[in-house]
């Protein structure tokens, strides 16, 4: 699998060409990948445009890099100019092709056999006689004739395997399984390749019961509820609090049987506008953890686009237990959406709570309104370094989690829809999705039971 996606190419080209971000080595810090990489993308896009970063899967014969060897050398070019004219995704392979066609001539520039070397099964067909039709006896071609026959009804069963890929013994028993009331056993199992004990071992293997039907059938349910966001260590939990004792190595293996996989997750929306007013320092250091309630808090913005139109979400969470407990959303990313939302969160506030509020340097934190907000609580405020991320990871993860579970997957018609599931979904990430950070329940069964008082 590619490293990067087509989508960050395409991004990193188009801020490239646009002559806006710099040269190659600018973009190239921007998107956090090289100044070779960026060159190459570019040059690729600029032969072979929006082709160039579809995926594709090459095989290239002798007389094919020949012929590439052969137009670099009389064009004077580079491996990677090269490799740009013929959409050749890695520059450094003609360099091998060079290497091996120096030492080995045409021949080295075939294509190595890949795999080991197996020794090939002898055929099983019956041998072919040199003699005319006329001078073979009736039996003889009678034989022949069944075992052709034979040969095409097996070979018909390709169906059962569209990708083409080698049959397995237990593929094989069940097509031979299949054509024994129309030809013998003998001569089927001669066609397929199989032996008469492995044939019997995998019929008698398919009457056996799934002694996993009832855990995959519960981990089917448990993905399905969560509407795939769940991945195998929060199915494997989900599943132990349904009384089902389960490894959650045996959950990854048979979710990737039945091809259930959850969802991933891109990035966030970025409102830094350089220093505007009083930027704090970062009291929090990483520290995301809080030995109770109300003690650390986190806050920042993220996008969400419908159509030409933006919503922005701003959240508050508690870094006791993940909880979000307060957020506003806006159509614009103006001020009154963060003064709203910090105000929301006061509300969550005893006499003696005094949190500290961390967040980036988003020129709405850096307003000396939000700042006087805090003050009249007389709350710390913490904020994260310039340009780092990582400072302020437990909110990226939420914006992540967000996207990746509900957003992405999902279509929505207008920004009243969105912010309508915005509002369902967090109540859902609040009440009931598991935590695994929490070694199971959910933010708001955290903090609602006992032992978490």
């Amino acid at each position: 699998m590619s490293k990067y996606s087509a989508r960050l190419k395409r991004r990193v080209v188009q801020d490239y060409l646009s002559g806006e971000r710099g040269g190659f080595g600018e973009v190239g810090r921007q998107h956090g990948v090289g100044r070779g990489t960026v060159h190459k993308w570019v040059a690729a896009w600029r032969a072979h445009g929006e082709a160039a970063f579809k995926k594709k899967y090459s095989f290239y014969d002798g007389p094919f890099k020949l012929k590439v060897l052969q137009f670099m050398h009389t064009k004077a070019l580079s491996c990677r100019e090269t490799a740009a004219i013929f959409d050749i995704r890695n520059p450094s392979a003609i360099n091998v092709w060079k290497r091996r066609y120096d030492s080995g001539g045409m021949q080295a520039l075939e294509p190595r056999p890949r795999g080991r070397s197996v020794k090939q099964p002898k055929s099983s067909a019956p041998a072919v006689s040199s003699k005319p039709d006329e001078a073979r006896t009736k039996e003889e071609l009678l034989k022949e004739l069944n075992y052709l026959r034979m040969e095409n009804a097996y070979l018909k069963t390709r169906c059962l395997d569209p990708l083409g890929k080698p049959y397995s013994a237990a593929q094989k028993a069940q097509v031979v399984a299949g054509l024994r009331h129309e030809f013998a056993l003998d001569g089927l199992l001669k066609v397929a390749g199989l032996a008469r004990s492995t044939f019997y071992y995998q019929c008698k293997a398919s009457r056996k019961a799934d002694k996993h039907a009832q855990l995959k059938a519960r981990i089917r349910s448990v993905f399905e509820q969560h509407k795939g966001r769940y991945g195998y260590r929060r199915i494997t939990h989900a599943v132990r609090h349904l009384g089902t004792v389960v490894n959650h190595k045996t959950v990854q293996r048979l979710m990737h049987l039945m091809k259930l996989k959850s969802l991933v997750r891109p990035k966030k929306f970025q409102a830094f506008r350089g220093t505007v007013g009083r930027v704090a320092p970062n009291v929090l250091q990483r520290q995301f953890d809080a030995a109770g309630p109300n003690q650390k808090w986190v806050t920042d913005i993220t996008e969400f686009r419908v159509g030409e139109r933006k919503l922005y979400l701003s959240p508050v969470l508690d870094l006791y237990n993940g909880e979000i407990i307060a957020y506003e959303t806006a159509t614009r990313p103006a001020f009154a959406m963060v003064a709203n939302m910090i105000k929301k969160a006061f509300r969550r506030l005893e006499v003696d709570d005094r949190p500290l509020v961390h967040s980036d340097q988003g020129w709405h934190y850096q307003m000396g309104a939000y700042q006087a907000l805090l003050s009249q609580r007389a709350l710390t405020q913490s904020m994260s370094r310039k340009g780092n991320c990582h400072d302020n990871a437990t909110m990226e993860s939420f914006f992540g989690t967000l996207k990746s579970e509900f957003f992405y997957p999902n279509r929505f018609e207008s920004i009243e829809a969105l912010q309508a599931g915005i509002r369902r979904y967090i109540h859902y990430y609040n009440h009931h999705r598991i935590k695994l950070k929490l070694k199971g329940p959910s933010p708001v069964m955290y903090r609602t039971q006992p032992l978490a008082a």
